[in-house]
């Protein structure tokens, strides 16, 4: 990308073909607007998205990632979606450096597998029944799945938090494709959500790679920190 905001920009990461759906981010591009983590916490309660990222360093790709509850050394759909913001080459969250690429329609982040926090990966026979779940109760992070064409690599999916936050799915989920990545052990078309889609791709190192189209929504003013 590509634009300049003084406040937050909302994106919507690992949208569909025809621009649709994806996963809304906000991305606070002026990070010391919010220099401890109360407030940054209580700026990603406020805006109720899956993720917000707060820049600390955009030269650098220094970058700090919250959901409404808690903070997080990595996710996954934040980071490709201020790699396409920023239009860097590397970000760093807490966990190191993620290298990025952009290849005019998609952006693409390289990243280890065990950065990803724990989710539990299930399997169903068919996508129907992926499409048929009920929200489960908050507890554990489930993520259903179900091969399309396993030939090939097409999957259906959903995701389901479990924190209790608001969130009760996520239209599209980088560190869970990342780990289902792992599981299988090959590139992946996936459909999650609604109509998100998200592509993967295993490396030869134990790296996956995660790339999707991104869209900016909106840009919000951003309130002062309390």
């Amino acid at each position: 990308m590509n634009t300049t905001s003084g406040g937050i920009d909302v994106l919507r990461v690992f949208c569909g073909p025809d621009r649709r759906y994806g996963n809304p981010l906000g991305v606070v591009r002026d990070g010391s607007r919010y220099p401890d983590r109360a407030a940054r916490q209580a700026l990603a309660g406020e805006l109720g998205f899956s993720e917000t990222v707060f820049v600390d360093d955009p030269e650098r790709g220094a970058v700090d990632i919250y959901t409404p509850g808690l903070r997080l050394p990595f996710a996954g759909h934040p980071l490709v979606g201020v790699a396409w913001l920023l239009d860097v080459e590397v970000l760093e969250p807490e966990v190191g450096e993620v290298f990025t690429r952009d290849d005019g329609e998609f952006t693409w982040i390289t990243v280890r597998a065990e950065w990803a926090p724990p989710r539990t990966l299930c399997e169903y026979a068919l996508p129907a029944e992926v499409d048929a779940l009920d929200v489960p109760e908050p507890g554990e992070w489930v993520y259903a799945w179900a091969w399309q064409d396993e030939a090939a690599g097409r999957i259906r999916a959903r995701a389901f938090p479990g924190r209790g936050d608001g969130i009760d799915e996520d239209e599209a989920t980088g560190a869970a494709a990342l780990l289902l990545t792992r599981q299988l052990g090959r590139a992946l078309h996936i459909t999650q959500g609604r109509g998100s889609q998200i592509l993967t791709a295993p490396g030869p190192d134990g790296t996956v790679e995660i790339g999707g189209r991104v869209c900016l929504e909106a840009v919000l003013p951003a309130p002062r920190a309390r």
